[in-house]
């Protein structure tokens, strides 16, 4: 039996750890990325960008002392197998929130659940106007849907360059949709006629049928709903057979694996740019920076899905501090209505957020591939 100095002891040690500070629980943070199916090229870089500046934060001591844990689970791009990765990261990993979710289809079947459980969704990485509208305290986007930002850059290229035939070629999908739907919506603005409209089926990878449909139409102007595998397949069918008609293609396509892939091909074509590329060549001493650390830690160059990744990331990291050191979904929801930022070192647009309006921005430029690399050929156009 503990002699009476021994109980003392042990008293006195209990009421110490008892008096001690808490250390304040990890918060986890859940993300839905393709890994191994058809969009890898973006997955692996949604994951990397939002890895990079949450470990950042969490070198410098955490939010309020906690860390942010990232778990990110692998959808393929498969919407049933992403309703199985949304349950394990609500009832088993109890994540926080979910930031940067990759694809329209995997969105569409899983952000009600996350909804429903009561998980904050941030940002995804698919232009769906269903992201932000109507207005809900848990889901929040910086990129509007592809109604929203394909038609401010196309109008530029139809007024400027006297298009009139125009086409398209879009994914048949929830993502080909909202292009289509904003495509339908600007022509009737403009007066024009659809040339010709084609469909594929994801995963597609010959579109030589779609490309000779268009090209019998006459179309003088193509838009392209694809990513970036198709994007290269399409492009590349049109160039191959001496077609040369312009064509723009959306954010979706606006990656460095479309001019690596494709090569010379790959000349000309034009894009939506939601967040600028990070070239290395002519980068201010912030991005120069930036890029060395990229490349030290991931052994490979960074492009705009790491930067839109880490935008996103920081806008998550601001809100989170303003909540203290006790957050709910209800505080961050709060704090992230109240975010105001101006253009920064990557050269992002100003990204705006409040009660009202849970899309953080609705301007794009146009950029067009020139000796292999995207070139920016305007400014952030009106958004209308």
């Amino acid at each position: 039996m503990p002699n009476i100095r021994t109980r003392r002891g042990l008293a006195a040690l209990l009421l110490f750890l008892a008096i001690l500070p808490a250390r304040a629980a990890d918060l986890v943070i859940g993300s839905l990325q393709d890994l191994s199916g058809p969009i890898t090229a973006l997955g692996t870089h949604f994951r990397d960008g939002t890895r990079m500046r949450l470990d950042e934060e969490n070198e410098r001591g955490g939010i309020h002392g906690r860390k942010l844990r990232l778990v990110v689970e692998d959808t393929g791009y498969d919407p049933k197998k992403a309703v199985l990765a949304a349950e394990k990261l609500i009832n088993r990993d109890k994540v926080f929130a979910v930031i940067h979710n990759l694809g329209s289809p995997v969105v569409a079947a899983t952000m009600p659940l996350f909804l429903e459980a009561g998980v904050l969704h941030l940002f995804p990485a698919a232009p769906l106007r269903e992201v932000y509208e109507p207005v809900h305290p848990l889901k929040f986007a910086m990129s509007p849907s592809y109604t929203v930002s394909v038609p401010p850059a196309a109008r530029h290229l139809i007024r400027t360059q006297g298009f009139s035939r125009v086409g398209i070629l879009y994914q048949d999908d929830d993502m080909g949709q909202e292009v289509l739907r904003g495509m339908d919506a600007l022509l009737a603005q403009l007066g024009l006629p659809w040339c010709e409209k084609v469909s594929y089926k994801r995963g597609a990878t010959d579109f030589s049928s779609q490309v000779a449909r268009l090209r019998a139409a006459d179309c003088d102007f193509v838009v392209l709903a694809t990513i970036v595998r198709e994007t290269v397949g399409a492009y590349g069918e049109a160039r191959r057979i001496g077609w040369n008609v312009p064509m723009l293609v959306t954010a979706s396509g606006y990656t460095p694996q479309v001019p690596q892939l494709g090569g010379r091909a790959m000349e000309g074509l034009h894009a939506v740019v939601l967040t600028p590329h990070p070239y290395a060549e002519g980068a201010n001493s912030a991005l120069a920076d930036w890029i060395r650390r990229y490349r030290d830690r991931f052994n490979t160059e960074p492009n705009t899905w790491d930067v839109m990744a880490y935008a996103g990331a920081d806008l998550f990291i601001r809100a989170l501090r303003a909540a203290g050191p006790n957050p709910t979904a209800e505080a961050v929801s709060r704090a992230l209505e109240s975010t105001r930022t101006t253009r920064d070192f990557f050269g992002n647009p100003d990204f705006v957020l409040g009660p009202a309006d849970h899309l953080a921005n609705r301007r794009v430029r146009i950029a067009q591939i020139r000796n292999g690399r995207w070139e920016n050929v305007t400014d952030y156009l009106p958004a209308r």
